[in-house]
């Protein structure tokens, strides 16, 4: 059931002057943090939000440091709390939900001037949290990485959760000894604010490895006093990009952009380094094909097996080294259902960028949100969560 809801609190903006810490204390909060960068941080967070709200907590959500920013409705936001209410409709002004825009040249200016600079940012933070509160039975706060990140202007993970007086939870990665030797360190900064750190959670485990892992982790981060909460499998499917992902991360040009195939995930990479006769063992659904664009023997082949069958021969081809086909061959392609798409770099250096992409889940990405969702109603002891809350 439901946290009782709170006495609302007065919004912020009725309070005169600067706010040095949030006047909404009772409406219960979980600070989600990591242990560095690509964790899963925001993936624990979207299940978090998703499985809190299936059982009928009325969830808030604030980012309050945004460091990879976007514009929405003229406002500077992170780019993963657009993610969430874009899936959620989270119900909050955006700008609430992620008060602090670190633009390339906040921190020195913050540096130039910080005793002036440090109250502004606090208030900023403090009234859009008592916002994103307001009327909600939860409050999930996102972290920035580790526990470190932002201590250059006074905004560390760990200060912002004291300073918003919030519990805390740390998002791993698999392993043993590195994630329990990463939460000691992180742990040691909450500790040292007065953020009472209640459980971890380890996430792109191998499937195989999860019940070796929990216990021996478990017994690892039980000697530093914190619980393991869950273990999170690795799911491919999270990892895997689109074609239109690849196409920004390459910067590409679409010659042939059937929109019937664009979110379709790639699963295998190959390089047209071959024969004509050999590529069609190779080729199938979920199968990137990169060449340069003069190959057109290759493309005859693909154009040939797209016509016996269909779209299954491959989810897009990338022209490299800025070469294309002759226009013959070209409208060829275009009466396929393959995705083309050219860019300028060689063969070798695009395949490199793709096997060495961070994939994030995008707002459009709307079949990884219920295998995000299960992931943390099936792995997660949120009884315990909740009770330590």
């Amino acid at each position: 059931m439901p946290f009782a809801s709170p006495q609302a609190p007065r919004f912020a903006k009725d309070v005169p002057g600067l706010l040095k810490e949030p006047l909404n204390t009772s409406t219960p909060r979980i600070f989600v943090a990591a242990t560095r960068m690509n964790d899963g941080k925001t993936t624990t967070c979207l299940g978090l939000y998703g499985a809190l709200h299936a059982l009928g907590y009325r969830t808030g959500y604030i980012k309050p440091i945004a460091q990879r920013l976007i514009v929405v409705d003229n406002v500077s936001v992170d780019e993963d709390t657009q993610l969430i209410n874009k899936i959620y409709d989270v119900n909050i002004p955006i700008a609430a939900m992620s008060p602090v825009a670190i633009d390339p040249a906040f921190t020195r200016r913050y540096l130039d001037n910080p005793d002036a600079l440090r109250p502004q940012v606090v208030d900023k933070i403090c009234r859009a949290f008592d916002r994103s509160a307001y009327e909600k039975d939860i409050i999930i706060i996102e972290g920035s990485g580790h526990a470190g990140v932002g201590a250059i202007f006074d905004c560390s993970n760990a200060s912002n959760a004291h300073l918003l007086k919030s519990k805390c939870l740390i998002v791993a990665g698999g392993g043993i000894g590195k994630p329990v030797d990463e939460v000691a360190i992180n742990k040691a900064l909450f500790d040292k604010m007065g953020v009472e750190c209640i459980g971890v959670i380890l996430n792109k485990v191998l499937p195989d490895k999860i019940e070796f892992i929990r216990e021996y982790v478990g017994k690892g981060l039980a000697r530093l006093g914190v619980p393991l909460l869950g273990v999170l499998p690795l799911r491919e499917r999270l990892a895997k990009p689109n074609l239109a992902q690849i196409v920004q991360e390459i910067d590409g040009r679409w010659l042939h952009r059937p929109l019937q195939h664009a979110g379709e995930r790639i699963q295998k990479v190959i390089m047209g380094a071959m024969s004509a006769n050999t590529i069609s063992e190779y080729l199938g659904p979920g199968v990137l094909v990169i060449m340069p664009g003069d190959r057109e023997d290759l493309l005859f082949s693909l154009i040939a097996s797209a016509g016996v069958h269909n779209s299954t021969v491959a989810c897009g081809i990338i022209l490299t080294n800025n070469l294309h086909p002759n226009a013959r061959l070209l409208e060829m392609l275009r009466q396929t259902s393959i995705p083309v798409v050219g860019t300028d770099a060689e063969s070798f250096a695009v395949t490199t960028k793709i096997n060495n992409m961070t994939v994030k889940t995008q707002p459009e990405d709307a079949d990884k949100i219920p295998v995000i969702e299960s992931l943390i109603q099936e792995n997660i002891d949120l009884p315990a969560l909740l009770k330590m809350l």
